[in-house]
């Protein structure tokens, strides 16, 4: 029987794809994984902003990630996923190409990302995971956005709710 670390001596991370590249969330930024579902596009809506969705009479922001992050844009497939995560009071949808795996790495495999990296990639990088021959990179998912944006999304009224004039 394999011997359990010590709490804090490890992080549980949901692993996804975005293009090529592996990402990692600390699953406690994670409110619920979500098949990619018919999107009510917004007007006027930043051009990473998706649309909405509505989950259980909730409407949820839904963002794509790799235009937020500045990624190489592609269809999203059969095995795209929306991660339900909560920016500040808000619940927004965050669209990526796969949920690969749930899995729990160790603190000694995860490094501070390079110093040149971290400016480029703004405070939403945390962290590089070194899981077995691939490298994860650990995002603060309730980073992505700014307080402006999360603000923007808190008052945009869902599409077909504006004020009927007449």
């Amino acid at each position: 029987m394999a011997e359990k670390m010590p709490e804090g001596e490890r992080t549980q991370l949901v692993i996804f794809k975005l293009g090529e590249s592996e990402f990692g969330v600390e699953i406690g930024q994670v409110l619920r994984i979500a098949r990619l579902m018919e999107i009510t596009r917004v007007p006027r809506a930043p051009r990473f902003l998706e649309g909405v969705i509505n989950v259980h009479g909730e409407i949820i922001p839904v963002l794509d990630l790799k235009k937020r992050l500045g990624l190489p844009e592609g269809e999203y497939g059969d095995q795209a996923r929306i991660l339900i995560v909560e920016v500040g009071d808000q619940k927004v949808g965050m669209m990526v190409d796969s949920v690969t795996e749930i899995t729990w790495v160790p603190a000694s495999a995860i490094e501070p990302p390079p110093e040149m990296v971290a400016e480029v990639s703004g405070v939403y990088l945390t962290g590089l995971g070194r899981l077995d021959d691939r490298l994860i990179i650990i995002l603060d998912l309730s980073r992505v956005l700014t307080t402006r944006e999360v603000e923007e999304l808190e008052n945009k009224p869902p599409a077909g709710s504006e004020p009927a004039g007449g």
